[in-house]
């Protein structure tokens, strides 16, 4: 497979310039549009036999017409600037040096994007077609709810492929899972009274202190895989409501992040905190949540807000494909390893059970920071992967 590494050297600048001008268009969750446009005419102009977008917004570009139907997804909604005084560069300058391009979304995804388009273009130069069909999908919103871009491609019928690669940052490691979560909200109603006389009413702030402190301590003991790591509970914001500043609050809530292991669930996550109210004796209500925001074409995908969690044995016949396309086209043998973050394979594998793997350009610790980056090395590498993997997938699912 050198043929295929070497036509993405060939390919390097053509790589490099359209992961600039990914990066210097704008594309905030449910604001993509621009990004569509622009991932559409590069699918146009390298050769994809079809390309639509679904009524979600997201991009679905195809290669092929064979019986496996393989699919390699990258987000590509990004988060906001932050604070652009932490940048060193403008965050949509799309700045490029001898090793990196620099900008919002570089890491987290836009490369996986950029690398897939190119990776189809040197499939079809090199004529690597098979009995298989390659749907490279560009999805929305995955910032803000990943997996909702997904439940909607499968769902509404778009599309349903038999294995699916995420293309999130892996350091070009190929990845085989991460954890879930799920997000809720507790909250505790009390009575006011004039702060002046707090004993006249109940203080819902007090009780809702006592079942943040019973928090703190479950989080030390949450189950810990030997793989994917530890379970986490995470207290990231407090409101409580009062007639005014000087009244007893009468009502507080709380939103919690709750990072799922292997054999936890949002069951499982929600037996432990009405366990919590029991042994305090304290009265509370967990508050199930659904994201509900309009995508850029104004369509509304209600989804709850819950992301199980998804491993995949390295002995699958899907990983195994992975590591045997790395060895054949970089000839080294890869690290299998696995995301601290979440991506849309709580979708394609945690809710709908599709063979999942994850391989892509860039590096994890640099998602959601300022500065963010993408070694040009790693865009052309993950092209080659790209290229040559559906070939390797196909012969180990035709065994």
């Amino acid at each position: 497979m050198n043929s295929v590494l070497a036509a993405a050297e060939q390919h390097r600048a053509e790589i490099v310039q359209f992961m600039s001008r990914l990066l210097q268009t704008q594309g905030f969750s449910g604001k993509e549009k621009a990004v569509i446009d622009l991932i559409g005419s590069e699918m146009q102009k390298v050769g994809f036999d079809e390309i639509k977008v679904d009524a979600l917004g997201s991009i679905i570009g195809r290669i092929g017409n064979g019986k496996l139907k393989i699919a390699m997804d990258a987000h590509i909604d990004t988060v906001d600037v932050g604070n652009a005084q932490l940048w060193h560069k403008n965050p949509f300058s799309g700045d490029v040096d001898a090793e990196w391009v620099y900008g919002r979304g570089a890491s987290d995804q836009k490369a996986g994007m950029c690398s897939m388009v190119y990776g189809m273009k040197i499939l079809k130069q090199l004529n690597l077609l098979d009995d298989f069909t390659v749907y490279v999908t560009g999805t929305v919103m995955e910032e803000d709810c990943d997996g909702l871009c997904w439940r909607h491609l499968i769902n509404e019928k778009y599309l349903k492929p038999d294995v699916v690669v995420i293309t999130e940052p892996t350091s070009l490691r190929i990845y085989r899972g991460h954890r879930g979560r799920v997000e809720f909200k507790i909250r505790t109603v009390g009575r006011s009274a004039h702060a002046s006389a707090p004993e006249r009413g109940e203080n819902a702030v007090y009780k809702m202190i006592r079942i943040v402190q019973e928090i703190e301590k479950l989080n030390e003991r949450l189950a810990n895989d030997p793989f994917l790591g530890k379970g986490t509970i995470v207290v990231s914001a407090i409101q409580s409501i009062s007639p005014s500043f000087n009244a007893v609050p009468d009502e507080c809530t709380i939103h919690l992040d709750r990072r799922l292991t292997k054999g936890e669930s949002k069951e499982s996550a929600y037996a432990e905190i009405r366990e919590i109210f029991k042994k305090i004796g304290v009265s509370a209500e967990i508050i199930e949540l659904t994201y509900s925001v309009p995508a850029y074409t104004g369509k509304v995908y209600p989804t709850e807000q819950y992301f199980p969690t998804w491993v995949l044995e390295e002995s699958h016949p899907l990983i195994q494909s992975a590591v045997a396309t790395y060895s054949s086209v970089f000839a080294e043998k890869p690290v299998v390893d696995k995301w601290t973050f979440s991506t849309n394979g709580t979708a394609t594998a945690g809710v709908f059970g599709i063979p999942t793997v994850g391989f892509g350009p860039g590096e994890e610790h640099f998602a959601h920071a300022p500065d963010e980056r993408v070694k040009i090395e790693h865009l052309v590498k993950a092209a080659a992967f790209y290229a040559a993997f559906p070939q390797f997938v196909t012969k180990q699912y035709h065994k």
